[in-house]
């Protein structure tokens, strides 16, 4: 499989922020969103077996990983990883952007489910059949960028009924839209989500690698 880094450092989203954990991120994407924060994942990378990967996650000594990209379910290798990181014990995690079937990921794996809205450009491409896969323990991110977003994440959340399925997280885009405001519009439509922060960037230089 194409990678593109491994690294360990602290959890930045998810209900899982604040944690150390290692990082697998994956070459290749086949989305564009507009607010790109990885874009030198989309070609950059090594080749690497399912067995060398093990190995560098298992020298850093951390029980959580996030399998990332990119989009990792481009790559046909990314399942039979999955499937040894959960055998051996791991916490995994999925960051996924949505457009792809995640009906063939082990059901050990938390995915983290990325519905697209429209100021990312690539709202077009959700697959919304994924949300009948997601269980209890999965999360439904929402990238939010202005008030027109928050207006389709809130629709969307009422539609599909999600805070039913599992936690939903709002997220902004960062340095476009204000945390503050965000957090002003959940308090006054009182919806039942947690806004997160993409917490690395606060703590590193937003343009760093490895972090």
């Amino acid at each position: 499989m194409k990678v593109n880094e491994i690294y360990r450092s602290i959890q930045g989203e998810s209900s899982y922020a604040g944690l150390p954990c290692v990082f697998v991120r994956l070459t290749y994407c086949n989305l564009r969103c507009s607010y790109c924060d990885t874009e030198y994942a989309f070609y950059e990378g090594k080749d690497y077996t399912v067995e060398e990967v093990l190995r560098e996650v298992k020298s850093f000594d951390c029980p959580l990983v996030e399998l990332t990209g990119g989009e990792p379910l481009l790559q046909e290798e990314v399942f039979p990883l999955m499937d040894e990181l959960v055998g051996r014990g791991y916490t995994v995690l999925l960051e996924t952007g949505g457009s792809l079937d995640v009906g063939q990921v082990n059901p050990g794996v938390v995915k983290i489910l990325d519905l697209k809205c429209p100021g990312s450009g690539e709202s077009q491409r959700n697959l919304y059949g994924n949300l009948a896969k997601l269980q209890s323990r999965d999360e439904v991110k929402f990238v939010i960028g202005d008030r027109a977003d928050y207006l389709w994440a809130r629709k969307s959340l009422q539609e599909h009924q999600l805070t039913e399925r599992c936690s939903v997280l709002f997220s902004t885009v960062f340095e476009k839209l204000p945390p503050r405001q965000l957090a002003e519009w959940l308090l006054e439509d009182n919806l039942k989500v947690r806004l997160q922060l993409q917490l690395h960037k606060y703590i590193w230089d937003p343009e760093a690698r490895g972090v």
